[in-house]
């Protein structure tokens, strides 16, 4: 099932529907049972890569390991990337990775053992272009070394270390990304100005706690936090610059709260940087932000988004707000084409110059047409894969 509801866009927009019948369905789905022997242990991993679109380019999408990973799973994940990519106007098409794992029982040799066999088994797509991975849930710049080692072509992988062709700022780039989007929305949708606005962060791995602090810095008061082993608040806002080297919240000693309860707290700012599906239909219904930024992707289910709308709380989609981390990666993987050395700011002004582009048109739509942010950033992303596949001929 897609992840857009082509029905509502073709109302917006006059899409072909011969682009609409390529875009129901992936360009290419692959699988393979990654097997290893580490030590005494025999490991099998079923591990599906998804390509849904190439019509803008390569492939782009990361590889997350999971216990709960599957083909549909990476089919959605693949699908919004396709759309995350021609919105914010980047020469990719979208794809994915999932291994099918519990990441906490791999040592570090069998998880280099495990990427080994992910080279042997897809590294032809990688060295010819037509899928460029990064790391997502559960991998991370280790992992992608382990892949450039095999490759030895840097543009096949990005979000690499920057000593072996890595880009300087791509560890932050989509915290950056949704920090940007934040500010942007607090002072043109709240009206308000950044600093004192208060904000609660679901989710604090790398995009969350990045989100975190970027806007910490800028002013917002953090109120309230969570990750996978409970929650912490602070009315006045939590010291977020002292939870940098922090792993898990439970290993602090800062007021805790309800995990649960940081969905429906009243925050000006509510940003799900955790899984996907966590905000239902009943939890649209309580929910007491103004304001929320999708940082996390697909985390809001088709009824709650409705039942969202029809309250009137603005929500920034993934496919705009988390986008930071795939231009950034597009940074890197033209560094690596071209072998220019990219900074830090200029990775930044990258990344908020696409965004900014993206955000006003996503927003300028919605207030025409009185529809949602959601359904207009798909709009505008459809219809750029479509008229990419009218360029090529396809249709």
């Amino acid at each position: 099932m897609s992840v857009v509801d082509f029905d509502l866009i073709s109302k917006q927009a006059n899409i072909d529907p011969a682009a609409i019948e390529l875009l129901k369905k992936s360009n290419q789905e692959h699988y393979a049972n990654l097997n290893i022997k580490c030590g005494d242990q025999v490991i099998q991993a079923d591990t599906y890569v998804v390509f849904h679109s190439i019509a803008r380019g390569p492939a782009k999408g990361g590889i997350r390991i999971a216990e709960d990973v599957s083909l549909e799973e990476t089919r959605r994940l693949a699908e919004l990337m396709t759309y995350k990519c021609a919105l914010t106007k980047l020469p990719f098409g979208g794809g994915k990775s999932g291994i099918k794992l519990n990441p906490k029982t791999l040592s570090p040799e069998a998880r280099k053992m495990i990427f080994a066999q992910y080279v042997s088994n897809f590294g032809t797509f990688l060295k010819d272009g037509t899928y460029v991975p990064a790391p997502d849930m559960n991998t991370g710049p280790a992992d992608m070394a382990t892949i450039y080692g095999l490759t030895r072509v840097k543009e096949s992988v990005t979000g690499k270390p920057p000593r072996i062709g890595g880009l300087q700022g791509r560890d932050e780039a989509t915290g950056y990304g949704v920090a940007c989007i934040v500010k942007r929305a607090v002072d043109g949708i709240l009206k308000q100005d950044i600093k004192g606005v208060t904000v609660a962060v679901q989710g604090f791995g790398n995009v969350g706690k990045w989100t975190a602090r970027l806007l910490h810095q800028a002013g917002a008061k953090i109120v309230a936090l969570s990750d996978e082993t409970g929650a912490v608040y602070m009315d006045e806002g939590l010291p977020v610059d002292e939870l940098a080297d922090v792993r898990l919240l439970s290993e602090t000693s800062l007021p805790a709260m309800d995990s649960n309860d940081i969905m429906t707290m009243p925050v000006d700012v509510f940003i799900p940087a955790a899984i996907n599906g966590v905000i239902t239909g009943d939890i649209a219904t309580k929910t007491k932000a103004r304001l929320i930024v999708e940082a996390a992707n697909d985390p809001t289910t088709a009824d709650a988004d409705k039942v969202l709308f029809d309250r009137g709380i603005c929500v920034l989609p993934d496919i705009l707000a988390n986008a930071g981390g795939v231009i950034g990666s597009y940074v890197e993987w033209k560094q690596g084409r071209s072998g220019s050395v990219i900074t830090k700011s200029e990775t930044y002004h990258t990344i908020e110059s696409h965004l900014v582009g993206a955000y006003e048109s996503v927003v300028t739509l919605a207030h025409h047409t009185g529809i949602s942010n959601r359904l207009a950033a798909q709009v505008i992303a459809v219809n750029e894969v479509a008229d990419s596949m009218r360029d090529l001929g396809w249709i």
